[in-house]
């Protein structure tokens, strides 16, 4: 697992397109707050949620295999033993890098992805990991 705060500051710099998987509508929610903090941070956000169509006015994809473009890094806001699919459709799209969010491991999702070339990155935050390098 990725704890060395050099190889995240490499991530960070090379990424430009983060889908989050579970980006929630609601201001209040932790996904939502970590979305809007890195859109202002100027990356690109895609938000994944099924059930919506747009969320912090970009189009709402209901899954990641569903997105068109590349996407550099895919941020998971789902329960640990959801995270499987997620990291399939990762896999498949080609993204670089799967981060699970504070208080998500899925060593098993992890190793899949790692097998496959991805870069894991668990139990992390990402607003709180760049703010940190900022």
């Amino acid at each position: 697992m990725l704890t060395n705060f050099t190889e995240i500051k490499e991530i960070l710099a090379r990424t430009k397109t983060i889908a989050v998987v579970g980006l929630s509508p609601k201001e209040n929610r932790p996904s939502n707050d970590v979305a809007r903090y890195l859109m202002a941070a100027g990356y690109t956000i895609i938000p994944v949620n099924p059930g919506q169509s747009e969320i912090l006015g970009q189009k709402c994809y209901a899954a990641l295999t569903d997105i068109p473009e590349p996407v550099d890094l895919v941020d998971i806001f789902r329960r640990a033993d959801e995270v499987g699919p997620v990291v399939d459709q990762a896999i498949a799209m080609g993204a670089k890098v799967v981060w699970m969010q504070q208080g998500i491991v899925n060593e098993e999702a992890a190793q899949a992805a790692r097998k496959a070339g991805l870069t894991v990155i668990m139990d992390r935050c990402l607003k709180v990991e760049h703010a940190a390098l900022a």
